[in-house]
């Protein structure tokens, strides 16, 4: 909507003050509220308080800058001779909050890791989530609807599928966001990118709902598929958007524990098929998946297999503390027949697919717990630096200050942490990723959801009761705090990797100490 030109003096408004003509300026813009009495989500009485006056400071006090834009076409004019002072973000831009984008983003600080390819990547990223992305994961995450085939297919035709799964010949070829990057060139700061850039939707079931299960289960079918054609079909099935997939591990008896599984594959007399008998909880995308990439005991061990959507196979939406648009399931394998050519690895030596899956699985949590994390540092210094209280900024109060050092300080570390094991990642193969990273990565999701724990804490204590509500100025702040855990959690509880960190390390320890 274009902006009103015709102007006003002050004076002008002040006569603005009756039922039947209400106006008031904010930021320099006049706007006429009289047909909004009766729709205002406050009351009338709040709009007669600030009738005919300067009302930016009690606007900034209660909203934020996206209602004005909802409600633009209140206005009617500006104020004569004045300018705007208010700072906005438009769609695609960084940040201007300080430290609201990582360091390698914000002027003038310099980076050795991110080249022009990534920044290629993260202006069309942002761009992408802004326009296409974000409205309909508010949508989703509200209504628990299900992402839609259309942003799938959207999503399939950029590439953005694709680079979900890290770097690999999978890329190559395929245009990326309309060349932003090269398939050839794709590395794991790309992936970075990408893992971050996408959680800006501020949607924490969205998120996962948003092929997730795809994301850390199509990388077992690329890397451990032992017939090339057949993994091609899988692949181009589920990067076009036709099909798809889940990674179903975890279990009611088994969650961290993955030595635990119960649910059985048994081969038939012929050698020819597994028949599948158990059930799987908390599975992402679950309710929508079309395969199933299933741990399974084959008696001397554990096994990975491929498993379709088909008879046998049943389904159910769990109900947790996020959205269902998550699509989390309790799946059924009931006397599932399953070939054997599904076979993912080798048999009963599948934890080895499962735990070198387990890491760029839990380098991706890290990624975008860390850039939700930098999303409440911003958010909060925003509403630090414009609510009052007791006649002050919330910003001006010392104890206001030392709890958001503390966020920031956090987030931070973090990211400088995770991209220092993203470098090591660029520069090591696959499998010694698995052998070296894993404590590492381990100790790095610990640090960041303990991060998340502690940021999710003092946001809310900063923004009290608006943190505490779903809709409105502080309804990223609610999402965060009722949502955080899922990282903590998921992928690995935070106790079980940290043990994990300390193990792996000790395996290099020196056996005597001088």
């Amino acid at each position: 909507m274009p902006a009103p030109t015709e102007s006003f003096t002050r004076e002008e408004v002040s006569k603005h003050i009756t039922d039947d003509s209400l106006w008031c300026v904010i930021d320099s813009v006049v706007y006429d509220l009289t047909d909004f009495l009766d729709a205002h989500p406050g009351g009338e009485s709040v709009l007669r308080q600030v009738a005919g006056k300067d009302a930016t400071r009690e606007f900034y006090n209660l909203h934020r800058q996206e209602v004005l834009t909802k409600y633009a076409r209140l206005a009617v004019g500006t104020i004569t001779g004045e300018k705007s002072k208010i700072v906005t973000q438009k769609i695609g831009d960084l940040s201007k909050v300080p430290y609201g984008e990582p360091l390698w983003l914000s002027k003038p600080f310099q980076s050795p890791y991110f080249k022009e390819s990534h920044h290629r990547l993260q202006q069309a990223l942002r761009k992408f989530v802004d326009e296409h992305l974000y409205e309909e994961a508010q949508e989703c995450e509200a209504t628990g609807r299900l992402i839609s085939q259309e942003m799938i297919d959207l999503m399939a035709s950029k590439g953005i599928l694709h680079m979900r799964l890290g770097p690999g010949k999978h890329l190559h070829g395929v245009n990326l966001l309309d060349g932003a990057v090269k398939g050839e060139e794709f590395d794991y700061f790309h992936d970075l990118v990408v893992s971050q850039e996408l959680v800006r939707a501020n949607a924490r079931g969205f998120q996962d709902g948003n092929m997730a299960g795809m994301t850390i289960g199509l990388t077992a079918v690329l890397n451990f598929a032992r017939n090339e054609a057949w993994k091609k079909k899988i692949a181009d099935e589920v990067f076009s958007g036709r099909k798809k997939a889940c990674l179903a591990i975890t279990e009611a008896f088994a969650g961290s524990d993955v030595a635990g599984l119960r649910t059985t594959a048994e081969k038939t007399p012929d050698g020819k098929y597994y028949i599948v008998n158990g059930t799987k909880k908390w599975i992402t995308n679950g309710v929508f998946a079309d395969y199933f990439v299933t741990g399974v005991n084959t008696g001397k061990g554990l096994s990975v297999l491929l498993i379709e959507r088909g008879e046998g196979v049943e389904t159910k939406s769990i109900k947790t503390s996020y959205s269902p648009a998550a699509g989390t399931a309790y799946i059924t394998f009931d006397n599932v027949k399953v070939p054997v050519e599904n076979l993912l690895g080798q048999e009963n030596k599948g934890i080895h697919v499962i735990l070198s899956n387990f890491n760029h699985e839990r380098w991706t949590m890290v990624c975008g717990t860390v850039r939700m994390c930098r999303t409440i540092v911003e958010e909060t210094l925003k509403w630090s630096n414009q609510r009052l209280v007791f006649g002050k900024r919330l910003i001006d109060q010392p104890v206001i200050r030392q709890k958001l050092a503390k966020m920031i300080s956090l987030v931070e570390a973090n990211q400088s942490w995770l991209e220092t094991v993203t470098y090591q990642m660029c520069h090591m193969p696959y499998s010694e990723q698995a052998k070296h990273l894993a404590g590492p990565i381990g100790l790095l999701k610990m640090s960041s959801t303990r991060a998340a724990h502690e940021i999710a804490d003092e946001a809310v204590q900063i923004w009290g009761g608006r943190g505490l509500t779903q809709t409105g100025m502080g309804r990223v702040i609610e999402m965060f705090n009722r949502t955080y855990k899922f990282d903590a959690i998921l992928g690995g509880a935070e106790e079980v990797l940290a043990d994990l960190g300390v193990r792996q390390a000790m395996k290099s320890m020196p056996k005597v100490m001088l």
